[in-house]
């Protein structure tokens, strides 16, 4: 006898990020050679000291069940990291841990949502944010946010899309999938459209607050205006920034009431994030930022090289993101196009099963995010490699027609 699924589950389409991986690794061990531009993490190694951290916290016992919103260590360190790098100020208290960011945004939404509130998602979005709304009874709102606007969510089209339903409006900055950030202008702007809708709540994705270039900075949206408190929770972690992805530490901060209530939600699901990770993540937070500094240089030298090489294909138009490490080109010229063997590129879909199946590199298409016709390339890979794809994509869309 089969066990029926839930209809939300049944709801639920799978993550396109993480199904692009299992192609590429299917591939892979049939023996065929992919390169793989649609990786989600960074391709580096967590530095030594964190490592050492843990194996530290293993040896002196520290392996046993921690507090279901986080060791006090670690929500102090978060705490301090906040002040330093956002001149936000926050009580320990009012700081949750979980095992990643994406476990923070599930259970916040699930702690607030009632059937049928709505949730802003500016498109393009990072693969999860509808799913996530749609699996806790919420209405993702998309709004699309041109190449013209850097596809970033401007104030009239913030204003135009609250209705008596809105719960919350997502902004996530450095972006995945453009790598847009706002600047503190465009922030206020913002804000001041909140301030007339006072029942909208703001969950701002900061995962790739550290990974931005050309010497700019990832400004806070409660920093600019400190006023908004009390309706923006902030999400981070560690996997982007310290190459912790394995790790699973994230954390949100924002009012007492809602943290408390994700706090409660962790008690009865995950029960906490694991010590180790914790511990070291306090190492992370509070010990040698050279790394981070280290990792930013050199994504910022391949993205130049990617930006450098894609803005050479005919029918790509790129714009170079102010950070995360991703790059969002328009594919709009080649759409329409027939390929060697006679079929017509109709979609960005289509558009990456051809590239895969004929030059072996695997792409993300931007039906995945929520804007075609587009692709995400991440350049989380080394500059050969992105030399190599990048010849064999120009490769690929020359035999087009």
């Amino acid at each position: 006898m089969n066990i029926p699924l839930s209809n939300r589950v049944k709801s639920l389409k799978p993550s396109a990020s993480i199904a692009a991986k299992a192609i590429v690794n299917d591939l892979r061990a049939q023996g065929r050679k992919i390169i793989d531009f649609t990786i989600g993490e960074p391709d580096l190694d967590t530095p030594p000291h964190i490592i050492e951290a843990a194996i530290a916290a293993m040896h002196s016992g520290d392996t046993h069940y921690t507090p279901s919103n986080g060791t006090p260590a670690l929500r102090q360190a978060i705490a301090d990291k906040l002040e330093r790098d956002n001149e936000v100020i926050v009580s320990p208290s009012d700081i949750v841990v979980g095992c990643g960011a994406k476990q923070l945004i599930f259970e916040a939404f699930a702690a607030t949502l009632n059937d049928g509130d709505e949730v802003i998602v500016p498109a393009p979005y990072w693969v999860s944010y509808p799913d996530i709304v749609a699996l806790n009874g919420g209405k993702p709102v998309i709004v699309p946010c041109t190449r013209e606007s850097d596809f970033k969510l401007t104030a009239p089209a913030l204003a135009a899309a609250i209705t008596p339903q809105t719960r919350w409006v997502i902004l996530c900055a450095p972006s995945n999938p453009t790598g847009a950030l706002y600047s503190s202008s465009e922030l206020a702007a913002l804000a001041e459209v909140l301030h007339r809708y006072p029942h909208v709540a703001v969950m701002t994705d900061d995962i790739y607050e550290h990974l931005v270039y050309d010497s700019q900075r990832t400004d806070s949206l409660l920093r600019v205006d400190p006023t908004l408190e009390g309706r923006v929770l902030m999400v981070n972690g560690l996997s982007k920034a310290y190459a912790m992805t394995g790790w699973r530490i994230g954390y949100a901060t924002g009012p007492s009431e809602v943290i408390g209530a994700i706090t409660k939600l962790l008690g009865q699901s995950t029960t906490c994030p694991s010590s180790i990770s914790q511990a070291a993540a306090v190492e992370a937070l509070n010990g040698d930022q050279a790394p981070v500094h280290e990792m930013v240089a050199l994504y910022e030298r391949r993205r130049n090289l990617m930006h450098e090489h894609l803005s050479t294909i005919p029918g790509i138009r790129c714009t170079r993101p102010a950070g995360a490490f991703y790059i969002y080109p328009d594919v709009s010229a080649l759409i329409g196009q027939r390929t060697p063997g006679g079929q017509v590129i109709e979609t960005d879909t289509d558009l990456t099963l051809y590239l895969l199946k004929s030059v072996g590199v695997a792409v993300m298409d931007g039906a995945a995010y929520g804007m075609s016709p587009c692709l995400r390339l991440s350049f989380a890979t080394s500059e050969a490699t992105i030399t190599e794809g990048c010849a064999l994509l120009s490769q690929a869309v020359a035999a087009l027609n």
